[in-house]
């Protein structure tokens, strides 16, 4: 929902944002750009609370390189023929969206191996599950080793 979970700006304002270095992480996917606002995320930590973003393996390795310290969890389709079959059940892509977003989904799987965990989406609750276990290993890893998890690490 606009200004809740997403906030939309035209095609200047985005590039404004990328010039003023607003956007912890930024990238064109399928012919549309996203991105995550900074100030979004460092006030979540001031105040001691998880960020936690659905982006994509590009916008993942931005903020590898900005937060060093962010818990990196890749979700992986079952197979790439599921993909595909609810990508199409959707309804809502064109051919040529559907047959980019495998491309991009295909190369995505290539570069799993510099997340911190990879959770396979068979079933959603189960997969859930499982992304809120590490996430509460990772506070309670945090919390044994003396680290306080809500440092700003943004630079």
């Amino acid at each position: 929902m606009h200004g809740v979970d997403y906030t939309f700006v035209g095609d200047d304002e985005f590039d404004e944002m990328i010039e003023r270095g607003e956007l912890l992480e930024w990238a064109e996917i399928v012919g549309h750009r996203s991105g995550t606002p900074a100030a979004w995320v460092e006030r979540a930590r001031d105040e001691g609370r998880d960020a936690i973003l659905e982006i994509d393996v590009q916008g993942a390795g931005w903020v590898h390189k900005r937060i060093p310290d962010a818990l990196l969890i890749f979700l992986a389709p079952p197979s790439m023929e599921e993909l595909e079959r609810r990508l199409r059940g959707r309804k809502t892509e064109t051919e040529d969206r559907i047959r980019r977003r495998l491309e991009t989904a295909r190369w995505e799987m290539t570069q799993q191996e510099w997340f911190d965990h990879v959770v396979v989406n068979d079933d959603l609750e189960l997969a859930s599950s499982q992304v809120a276990a590490i996430i509460h290993g990772s506070r309670a890893e945090s919390s044994a080793d003396g680290h306080d998890t809500t440092e700003d690490h943004s630079g």
